[in-house]
């Protein structure tokens, strides 16, 4: 399916015409406009890809742009202006956080009191079938343009549009504030990263974390990325996440406990040399963005449920090359390892089925990009 591209100004939701003159010179992508007075409005914010893509400060001091003078970062990556917040248009249906002034879903907290783990019917089911269908068509078009030299708040853009394209609300924005259409986590970033105006370079490792709301659900996925050119002990940190999370889906089926799953993927992560991270974990999904059951990735936890036909949830493993311990930037968002070792992630969003599961958020060729991706270097 062909997405149109949509002028960049915020609050504006027509077909883009335009690209920016300069961005063009400067070999950028992206930076289009529905007409010059857009173009004029988004002239201040956008002018900061321009500073940037020279090597230029951004802050007037003469020196690196560095919202947070006083913290002291666990890894070389670090945070760049980010772009507008993107718009979605009103006749798109939308979940009870999205215009709520604070993010708040009204919906979750209330479920979350009960702890029950919701058995989804055949209309219900299909609902889901449809979100993560459009959820996976989403990332697809992600995956196309990750690469080296393309800003994250430009991977943000094709997944916002492409989203709209589908008619569905891009979970992430709003959602407890986050101010993006999509988590961008790059390198140490554990997950959770906000896109912003950094260029990818060659070596870096994305993970994209995608999730639509159609007609009144959600569909949540993410894989990990190279960028360029990958060193050989990167490329094995991203399969080994990824045979992590196929491990724990071949033993999800009727009667498992959801705490087994934490087992399967410690087990076979450590024989690897990598530590799972315990701060973030999968969660029960459908009409709610975020529900029980609570999915654990390490092992000997503690997670309640049996797994029942009709059960949704994801299994998401996050994966880093050392410590498995996490730190918090100062944007109350981007998770990054604390010895600032890299980390990977798959996500899949599963159904549970008489004798096994369906893995609803599959890439229609049965595998994940990266797999694509490692052919070059053979």
């Amino acid at each position: 399916m062909e997405v149109s591209v949509m002028c960049e100004t915020a609050g504006c939701n027509s077909i883009a015409v335009l690209q920016c003159p300069t961005c063009i010179k400067l070999g950028i992508q992206g930076s289009f406009f529905c007409n010059q007075e857009c173009f004029k409005k988004s002239w201040k914010a956008h002018k900061i890809i321009h500073s940037l893509a020279k090597g230029e400060s951004t802050d007037g001091t003469g020196g690196e742009y560095n919202p947070w003078p006083s913290y002291t970062f666990s890894g070389k990556l670090r945070p760049f202006p980010q772009g507008p917040k993107r718009t979605v248009p009103a006749h798109i249906g939308r979940p009870d956080y999205a215009d709520h002034p604070k993010g708040f879903p009204a919906s979750e907290f209330a479920m979350k009191q009960t702890g029950q783990i919701k058995v989804l019917d055949d209309e219900e089911i299909e609902g889901m079938r449809v979100a993560c269908r459009l959820g996976r068509e989403v990332l697809d078009e992600a995956a196309k343009v990750c690469d080296v030299g393309v800003t994250t708040d430009e991977i943000d853009r094709i997944v916002h549009e492409a989203c709209i394209e589908r008619e569905c609300y891009p979970s992430p924005l709003n959602y407890h504030c986050f101010p993006k259409s999509c988590c961008t986590s790059v390198n140490e970033v554990i997950c959770h990263g906000i896109p912003d105006l950094r260029p990818l370079e060659d070596g870096d490792i994305c993970n994209v974390d995608v999730t639509v709301y159609h007609r009144g659900f959600h569909g949540d996925l993410n894989e990990t990325f190279f960028v360029g050119n990958v060193s050989e002990s990167t490329r094995n940190l991203v399969r080994v996440t990824y045979e992590c999370l196929q491990k724990a889906i071949e033993i999800v089926k009727p009667g498992e406990k959801y705490r087994e799953i934490g087992n399967v993927i410690q087990k076979h992560a450590q024989a690897n040399r990598f530590s799972v991270v315990r701060s973030y974990c999968g969660h029960g999904i459908h009409r709610l963005f975020h529900t029980a059951p609570n999915v654990p990735h390490y092992a000997k936890n503690k997670a309640v449920g049996i797994m029942k036909p009709g059960h949704c949830f994801t299994i998401e493993p996050m994966i880093n090359e050392g410590s498995w311990h996490d730190v918090q930037w100062p944007d109350q968002w981007t998770a990054v390892t604390k010895d600032g070792s890299r980390s990977a992630q798959f996500e899949q969003t599963l159904l549970v089925t008489e004798t096994g599961c369906d893995i609803l958020t599959q890439r229609a060729s049965g595998r994940p990009w990266f797999m694509d991706q490692l052919e070059k270097f053979n």
